[in-house]
């Protein structure tokens, strides 16, 4: 697979999303939130946007990986609270169109855990409420050193409860506990210490790592990576003895795969693999 230097190509551009793909790595696409002006505050329209443009990625054969990012000065600061405070005039006080918003949310982040493509998370500004459920849903994440995590819902009567499915996957119970119940802001730094993120960086070198973590997957086999993400998520939900009863399974299902045959011919004849997928 050949590499190049950064090319940017954009797909397609909504109000609210912006779809660019680019050479840094063969397969390397970015989603790009693009409600400056609001902190990208996640909209029906914007999590809509979203959920279609991860399911398309998740069909293309081209795309091996996926960069989550944002436009302006925040990456997400969580629901849109005037387009839900709007619906309290409703004749059931917003009940049905709080429903549909909370499903939709949960079946974006869904939707990121299930893609078979890895996500990105690249971070800079805030990550606050469902902004900082994004980060925690995606695979992996690289933020900026000033970058700044909280899920403070508790301060103004409203616990975080989505936000804490995805925290309470990714951290420990009580780092997790300490974000929800304290609703305070935590740094780049205290975020990668607890697990949140996997790495922070001086603003200069933000790109340049996130192409580095996305050009160390597309290297690799996308059926492989696949196989494994999927097998991931799905494990760690059983208990020890059926996670490996599952796993074992998989392992002997990717074993048969042509990939891995490639992949183990060329470890021992000392050559570069050629992906199959």
């Amino acid at each position: 697979m050949a590499y190049a230097r950064r090319i940017d190509h954009i797909l397609s551009m909504t109000a609210v999303l912006e779809t660019r793909s680019n050479e840094i790595a063969d397969g390397v696409l970015t989603l790009t939130l693009n409600r400056p002006e609001k902190r990208n505050s996640l909209t029906r329209e914007l999590m809509s946007e979203i959920t279609a443009a991860i399911a398309a990625a998740a069909r293309d054969p081209n795309v091996r990986v996926i960069v989550l990012a944002a436009n302006g000065p925040a990456f997400c600061a969580g629901h849109d609270l005037k387009e839900l405070t709007a619906h309290r005039s409703d004749a059931d006080g917003g009940r049905r169109f709080y429903e549909d918003t909370m499903r939709q949310c949960s079946g974006m982040m869904q939707s990121i855990v299930r893609c078979p493509k890895p996500v990105i998370a690249r971070v800079h500004g805030i990550a606050t409420a469902a902004g900082c459920q994004l980060v925690a849903s995606c695979d992996l994440a690289v933020a900026t050193e000033s970058a700044k995590f909280a899920t403070p819902g508790v301060n103004i009567g409203l616990f975080c409860s989505t936000p804490m499915v995805a925290l309470s996957r990714n951290l420990s119970r009580k780092h997790a506990m300490e974000m929800l119940l304290f609703g305070e802001m935590q740094s780049a730094e205290r975020a990668e210490q607890i697990g949140l993120i996997n790495k922070a960086v001086p603003e200069d070198e933000i790109d340049a790592e996130v192409e580095r973590f996305a050009e160390k997957i597309a290297r690799k086999s996308s059926y492989a990576i696949a196989i494994g993400k999927e097998a991931f998520y799905e494990q760690v939900e059983y208990k020890l003895s059926d996670a490996y009863d599952y796993a074992s399974g998989v392992m002997v299902r990717n074993m048969l795969a042509e990939d891995a045959e490639e992949g183990i011919d060329a470890f021992l004849g000392k050559r570069e693999p050629k992906w199959t997928r």
